[in-house]
C-alpha cells in the first residue's frame, strides 16, 4: 500500500513532463524561431531539417532551392545559415530578396520591438522594414532556380550565368 501512494504522483509527474517536453525540446524550426522572438514564417513549410549549435549557429536544410513571396520575392538556397539570438538572425547566408529586378543577399533579420509589429531586413545596400504579419505562417515555397542564376553582390560572381 505504501508503494501505491508514490505511484500516482510519479505517474502524474511523468505525464506532465511528457506534455511539457515539446515546449522545451522542439523538432520544428518554426517553434524554435517563436521561442527566440522571431516569427514562425521566416522559413518555408517544407524544411527538411535544421541544426542549432550551442553557440547559436543555425543551419536550415531544404529539399531544394525555392522561391516564395512576402512583400517581394524571396529565394532560399538549399542551406540557409545564420547566427540565432533572441529577436535576430545575423550574418545570414543562403537567403536573397528581389529588389528592383536585382537579387540581393539578406544579411540580418531583426525584431527589435515585437510590439511595433515590424521586422527589419538588412539587404546589404538598404534596411527594409516589413510588417510582422507577413511572416506569421510558414509560406509554401515553389522550386526555384539555383543560386547561380541570381545576381551576386559579393564574391566573384557579378551577373547571370547562362546555360
Amino acid at each position: 500500500m505504501k508503494n501505491s501512494i508514490f505511484v500516482l504522483p510519479l505517474l502524474q509527474l511523468c505525464l506532465l513532463s511528457q506534455s511539457l517536453l515539446p515546449l522545451s525540446f522542439s523538432n520544428s524550426i518554426h517553434e524554435v524561431l517563436l521561442r527566440n522572438g522571431l516569427p514562425a514564417g521566416l522559413f518555408p513549410k517544407d524544411v527538411k531539417s535544421f541544426s542549432l549549435s550551442e553557440t547559436g549557429v543555425l543551419e536550415v536544410y531544404l529539399e531544394r532551392p525555392c522561391l516564395t513571396k512576402f512583400d517581394n520575392r524571396v529565394f532560399y538556397e538549399t542551406v540557409v545559415r545564420a547566427n540565432l539570438s533572441y529577436g535576430a538572425l545575423k550574418n545570414v547566408s543562403g537567403l536573397s530578396q528581389e529588389e528592383l529586378f536585382l537579387w540581393l543577399p539578406v544579411k540580418d533579420i531583426i525584431v527589435d520591438d515585437p510590439t511595433s509589429g515590424l521586422i527589419l531586413f538588412d539587404i546589404v545596400v538598404a534596411h527594409k522594414e516589413l510588417s510582422l504579419s507577413l511572416f506569421e505562417c510558414p509560406p509554401d515555397c515553389r522550386p526555384g532556380l539555383g543560386s547561380e542564376y541570381l545576381l551576386k553582390i559579393e564574391g566573384e560572381d557579378k551577373g547571370f550565368e547562362v546555360q
